[in-house]
């Protein structure tokens, strides 16, 4: 997916930016990136994270980076930022985004002889046609615009400029975008964890499609927030931080409200419930206490050396990944029976290796209870998983072998009650081998959030797309 942070400040900002964009890093893996601009120019540094972190490759050379503002960006895709000499002035730019048509834009962009600086693993850097169709128009605001109308998918970005800084949330508001302020500075982000270390308030949340203009001194909104939205609703599920709000949402809240969700619709006679680490945990939690039966931490995740599971390029290694830094506590496990809290099951490897250690160490039951409902429909809008083929979901999976198709009665299963829906459980149950699965229906995933539904993207669970 990805995230970024950005401030301007009448003092140096040099530290803010590096903590502040430090703390979006769970929402990326692949690259970090630091702008910052000083009285003479742009200074810019880009590191590959796929080994390491954020703060390990950039603290020691912060003492080269000297200025008053700055953007910096985790990124799951593209090398950013982008430095960009342009009609409209030098420019650099920071995006989390994912181009549906990105082919297209860039046939169109190479046909009157324009060319690409920029690729990211042999293809278009997205953050770069961006830009390229920001200098089309007459200023960054206009340019922006064009970018919202020429991009299918989603695009939110920041923009450093000698004047100040803009902020742009995607049209649809797909991925978060939040303002704060301290005494002095501004600064914007993927995500409100960000600020409360750095004394930032959260001022608000920047609307979908919103334009807004910022300096050390203010802001001001250079174009209304579009009246439709369609955030993310795994945000609240799995990619946001616990501390973490969107629209006035919190995070961790939301998911003790997933998990109680779960626990009322469920009559299983169980000995305790347990979290798969991270986000698995607060939806447990929330089970636990709408149960009143105990919570206990079956697995512990070991974190000093392991990166996160989706990390490696190479599924094999993913799972090896996500397999190694999941500890089992046998002392816990053995002779009883386990619900397990999860936020989703996207391919199912994962649980079906951690389920053959459970019952290899003395588990008597185990059952799954995914906070969210079975993800049938691949991701459209953002880089949420690098499956390159819907036969990638355990859900697509379970309806090509029941249909022999993977593309068949998808309305069908991905209701639940209906004949289909259940056999489509009753496939990945078997497949992942555990003793019973039930997922969270989309009704209750809607209620826990809190927000009207066509205000929420649930995609890739029930394939609507209402704009």
């Amino acid at each position: 997916m990805g995230g970024f942070f950005g401030t301007i400040s009448k003092s140096d900002c040099v530290s803010d930016l590096f903590y502040g964009t430090d703390y979006n890093s769970h929402l990326g893996t692949k690259r970090g990136g630091m702008a910052v601009l000083n009285s003479k120019e742009f200074k810019r540094s880009i590191h590959n994270l796929e080994r390491s972190y954020f703060r390990t490759k950039f603290e020691s050379s912060l003492n080269e980076f000297h200025g008053n503002s700055g953007i910096g960006v985790i990124s799951d895709t593209e090398a950013q930022p982008i430095l960009i000499n342009s009609r409209l002035g030098e420019f650099a730019i920071v995006t989390v985004s994912k181009i549906t048509n990105i082919e297209n834009l860039t046939q169109r962009a190479l046909k009157p002889g324009r060319h690409f600086s920029e690729t990211s693993s042999g293809e278009t850097n997205p953050s770069e046609l961006i830009a390229m169709l920001i200098d089309e128009e007459e200023s960054f605001e206009r340019g922006i615009e064009n970018v919202y109308e020429k991009v299918k998918g989603s695009c939110s970005m920041l923009i450093l400029t000698k004047e100040g800084m803009y902020a742009a949330r995607d049209k649809l508001g797909r991925t978060p975008v939040l303002l704060g302020k301290k005494d002095g500075a501004y600064a914007v982000s993927s995500e409100s964890s960000s600020f409360s270390n750095l004394d930032f308030e959260l001022e608000r949340d920047i609307g979908p499609g919103e334009i807004v203009f910022i300096s050390a001194d203010g802001y001001e909104q250079r174009k209304k927030p579009n009246d439709k939205m369609q955030i993310c609703a795994f945000l609240w599920v799995y990619y946001g931080y616990p501390s973490s709000c969107y629209e006035n949402i919190n995070v961790e809240d939301c998911r003790y409200r997933c998990g109680a969700a779960l626990a009322k619709k469920d009559d299983i006679d169980i000995d305790f419930v347990s979290g798969i680490p991270d986000s698995g945990i607060a939806h447990a939690i929330g089970y636990s206490n709408e149960k009143q039966i105990p919570y206990k931490r079956a697995y512990v995740k070991y974190t000093p050396t392991w990166p996160r599971s989706f990390m490696p390029q190479n599924q094999e290694m993913r799972d090896l990944v996500a397999k190694m830094k999941l500890i089992p506590v046998k002392s816990l496990i053995n002779g009883k029976k386990i619900v397990f809290c999860d936020d989703s099951i996207v391919r199912g490897t994962q649980f079906k290796d951690n389920v053959k250690i459970l019952f290899e160490y003395g588990a008597k039951e185990v059952h799954v209870r995914p906070a969210c409902p079975t993800l049938i429909y691949p991701c459209e809008y953002l880089n949420f998983s690098r499956s390159r083929s819907t036969l990638d979901l355990a859900g697509r999976k379970a309806i090509k072998e029941l249909e022999g198709v993977e593309d068949k009665h998808l309305d069908e299963y991905a209701t639940p009650g209906t004949d289909r829906y259940y056999a489509m459980i009753e496939k990945i149950r078997e497949r992942i081998g555990v003793s019973s699965l039930k997922y969270q229906h989309l009704d209750d995933l809607v209620e826990a959030i809190g927000l009207p539904k066509e205000r929420l993207c649930t995609h890739c669970w029930d394939g609507s797309s209402y704009f």
